[in-house]
């Protein structure tokens, strides 16, 4: 798998940019931060996963307690 086709979501970015980007990001909030602010995005990543869930199930669970009218 080519680093194009991992990073094809930032719209041909080739491997100088990905470099570049990387070491800006390293710059800007130093080593010790980027593991902390990785997990805080993976929190709220799962966090909205769960909620999307709720709602799909509370969704489903109305359509099915709903009787069909004619």
């Amino acid at each position: 798998m080519s680093i194009t086709t991992v990073f094809c979501f930032l719209g041909g970015l080739g491997g100088t940019e990905v470099v570049l980007i990387v070491l800006a990001i390293l710059l800007f909030f130093g080593a010790k931060r980027i593991p902390e602010l990785a997990r805080g995005l993976g929190k709220g990543i799962r966090e909205f996963k769960d909620a999307t869930k709720e709602i799909k199930n509370d969704v489903e669970g109305s359509m099915k307690d709903e009787p069909t009218q004619k």
